[in-house]
């Protein structure tokens, strides 16, 4: 169902200042925790640093829109993380 615009622009006017705060709060600690959390890593500076696996171009296709519209995911399941159930414990807040 869809929210009423009233509802969704009152919460907002609270939420919104709300989330903006703890954003804030936790930004002013990130560098100290950086400071205890691999200093140096930073692949967004440092490509060469990713542990991520490189995908070879041939495997990559484009894909249109219209063809994303029609993928079934019912037989997936959501796990921990895509529940917003994950670990706490290197959180910045």
């Amino acid at each position: 169902g869809s929210l009423p615009k009233w509802v969704v622009n009152k919460s907002s006017q609270f939420l919104a200042p709300k989330a903006m705060k703890k954003m804030y709060k936790a930004c002013l600690k990130y560098p100290e925790w950086k400071q205890k959390h691999d200093p140096h890593f930073k692949p967004w500076l440092f490509p060469e640093q990713s542990r991520l696996p490189a995908l070879p171009l041939s495997e990559l296709s484009l894909q249109h829109a219209d063809s994303l519209e029609n993928i079934d995911e019912s037989s997936l399941a959501e796990s921990k993380e895509d529940r917003g159930e994950g670990s706490d414990e290197d959180s910045l807040t």
